[in-house]
């Protein structure tokens, strides 16, 4: 089945982009470290964000000479706060994962997703089904996440909805949850319901390849279906291909809707574009990194 290999994402210039980089955050989050991210807290950040009363105790370097002049108060500027954030990484290695690289490329994109959590000093968790997660933390996590993930294999045990499950009962505070996956799993709406929990943010990476995207005409062939090894005969005509276009179509519709509903960021990946324009282009445009 073969193991991700991250020589691509490895390469100077596509880390030195995703350093200039942070992950995209809906709502305001609140950590335990000094981070990168929007906090329900006032800090020490450059970001104005309320005036209020001076009280004994106070930093007087904060009252607003202005404010004192025009209305005879003592008031405080408050700034935003910066909190770190628990980025938990769930990577799908189901059998249907090993065709048309697409356990390679949810290895990229989790780790590009890591790479930039820990450069932005995040807490890093990786969750795989049917293993322990990993934890990693600071710059000195990034070589322990790519050798994890670089030993992944496709065909593990274990499901999304068990998953969700292991990452709900560790979860600690809300943070933000990113699976990459192809969701072949017939419960993957269940799946991805169980995620959000306790306030936490939810991206869903949907990772597609070209056998799924764009079936070629095979005319008579036997079907196997990767997970349960079952085979059927069928005879491709481009009249089959136009009907499963179609389900394909609503079935993505469904994915999406889902997400929407859920609140959560979604984006199609496609393996056979390249990940350096999926990384800058696609992900950046669906709001997951800015």
């Amino acid at each position: 089945m073969g193991y991700a290999v991250l020589h691509e994402l490895r390469a100077p210039e596509v880390l030195g982009a995703l350093e200039r980089l942070q992950l995209g955050t809906r709502r305001r989050l609140a950590g335990q470290l000094v981070g990168g991210h929007r906090s329900t807290r006032y800090g020490s950040s450059l970001d104005f964000a309320d005036f209020r009363e001076y009280q004994p105790g106070d930093d007087y370097r904060r009252i607003d000479h202005l404010a004192l002049a025009r209305f005879d108060q003592l008031l405080i500027r408050l700034y935003d706060a910066e909190d770190d954030l628990t980025v938990r990484l769930v990577v799908d290695t189901s059998a249907s994962m090993s065709t048309d690289d697409k356990l390679q490329r949810a290895a990229e994109l989790a780790g590009a997703l890591g790479f930039v959590a820990l450069t932005r000093r995040d807490r890093v968790e990786l969750h795989v089904p049917g293993s322990p997660p990993l934890r990693c933390s600071g710059r000195n996590g990034i070589a322990e996440l790519f050798g994890r993930l670089e030993a992944l294999t496709a065909g593990g045990v274990g499901s999304l909805a068990t998953t969700a499950s292991e990452v709900l009962g560790r979860q600690r505070g809300p943070g933000m949850t990113v699976v990459c996956s192809d969701l072949l799993e017939i419960d993957w709406d269940t799946a991805l319901g169980r995620f959000p929990a306790r306030g936490a943010e939810l991206v869903v990476l949907h990772v597609l390849g070209g056998g799924e995207l764009d079936p070629p005409e095979l005319g008579d062939v036997d079907l196997v279906d990767v997970e349960t090894g079952e085979r059927v005969a069928q005879t491709l005509t481009p009249g089959h291909l136009d009907d499963y276009r179609t389900r394909l179509d609503e079935w993505l519709d469904e994915v999406d809707f889902s997400c929407r509903r859920l609140g959560a960021g979604y984006a199609l990946v496609d393996t056979r574009v390249p990940l350096r324009t999926v990384l800058l282009g696609g992900l950046r445009r669906a709001e997951v990194m800015s």
